[in-house]
């Protein structure tokens, strides 16, 4: 299909689908994903997705971290430092010991189970942060600690990642490999933050005096892709470092007029193509193919990230319901668990049925979602 005609499409199904999604009581999100269900291969194989819709979603998702950043209230991010590393930990440890212990129990190879243990530990919050954004949730205290525990999350996926594929490649892991790793993550955090606060505040600043329309929106974006570039050099998602330049942003005088002009334009183009994709890009006949072991493994990732995190959230002072509102918050896998289980095929660690398998999971964990973050908010 003409790529023009399919972003028409596209735009057309994720507002319909958003529409019918709220009036039925469920976050617009969720119908959106279920659009792009019906118009991928699961049903109708109405889309492709091909590299310029892909790029447009990946812009999306970079944009809707931004804008998470951007509503994120410095006061309750910083609050939770500590317990954003509890919670991050023990929502990697329990799925990682439940994948493994599963898969091997399953009669599968030891480093297929470590790999497949590996792919369960992945948290990517950006649908879960379309959804508390949308049921205004974000700016809260529970929102600030799933948004900060994705990050720690994200850093140590990357650790479990790098160690895997040592043990695969090398047959071992050297100390100095992680060091190293360790200091760069440390690196662009450091210089990320302190120094940018005050070189992204006078470059906001100085925009003001180039006199065409929309220079401080446009100055913002710039610094967005920056980021998200940064953390990909330093092996972090691209979404991390879009988030962290939310947040920069979000410091300066300008914030609310960028923020105002970032949800025009994501949520009228960019964010829709990327919610739609995320239901395209299912393939429900693969969940059906994997069979009995996928469910299984679905369901301890489902429940290792509910309670993982939820003893976590207990362990730094949330309440219950708090707690599992954070553990449901990082359920969802998308595209950080498709990256680790790509690097696991590649590497050849992973076979065609294992890695259907890890796809299954991060569909099924992508779908609850939504309506799990609907139950588990509309108390409290």
């Amino acid at each position: 299909m003409d790529v023009f005609l399919e972003l028409a499409v596209i735009l057309v199904t994720a507002k319909l689908g958003g529409y019918i999604s709220s009036r039925l009581g469920f976050p617009a999100a969720l119908g959106q994903i279920v659009g792009g269900i019906l118009l991928g291969p699961s049903l109708l194989d109405f889309v492709t997705y091909g590299e310029g819709v892909r790029l447009i979603s990946d812009l999306g998702v970079i944009m809707l971290l931004f804008l998470a950043g951007l509503e994120t209230d410095m006061e309750e991010f910083r609050g939770v430092g500590l317990p954003a590393f509890v919670i991050a930990s023990l929502g990697v440890a329990l799925p990682f010991v439940f994948g493994y212990f599963v898969t091997i129990g399953w009669g599968y190879p030891k480093m297929e189970a470590l790999f497949l243990g590996g792919v369960m530990t992945a948290t990517s919050v950006s649908l879960t942060a379309s959804v508390l954004m949308e049921m205004k949730r974000l700016r809260t205290r529970v929102g600030a600690a799933i948004l900060a525990a994705a990050v720690v999350d994200d850093i140590l996926g990357i650790i479990i990642l790098t160690i895997l594929v040592g043990m695969n490649t090398k047959g071992t892991v050297y100390t100095q490999d992680i060091a190293i790793l360790l200091v760069e993550i440390a690196a662009f955090f450091f210089f990320s933050y302190l120094l940018g606060r005050g070189i992204v505040k006078r470059v906001l600043r100085g925009s003001h005096r180039i006199n065409l329309p929309e220079t401080v929106t446009t100055v913002a974006l710039v610094v967005m892709l920056v980021f998200a570039y940064l953390a990909e050099y330093f092996q972090i998602a691209a979404i991390t470092g879009a988030y962290l330049a939310g947040i920069l942003v979000a410091g300066s005088e300008d914030a609310r007029k960028i923020t105002d002009k970032i949800v025009t334009l994501g949520y009228a183009f960019f964010i829709p193509v990327f919610l739609v994709g995320v239901g395209a890009e299912t393939d429900a006949h693969v969940v059906f193919a994997a069979g009995t072991f996928a469910f299984i493994y679905s369901l301890l990732a489902i429940a290792g990230k509910v309670i993982g995190c939820g003893i976590g959230g207990i362990l730094s002072k949330f309440n219950l319901h708090e707690s599992i509102q954070i553990g449901v918050g990082m359920i969802p896998r998308m595209e950080v668990g498709l990256i680790m289980a790509n690097i696991g095929l590649a590497e050849g660690v992973l076979s065609q049925q294992s890695f259907s398998i890890a796809i299954a999971m991060v569909m099924a964990t992508t779908l609850v979602t939504p309506p799990l973050l609907k139950v588990a908010f509309s108390k409290g």
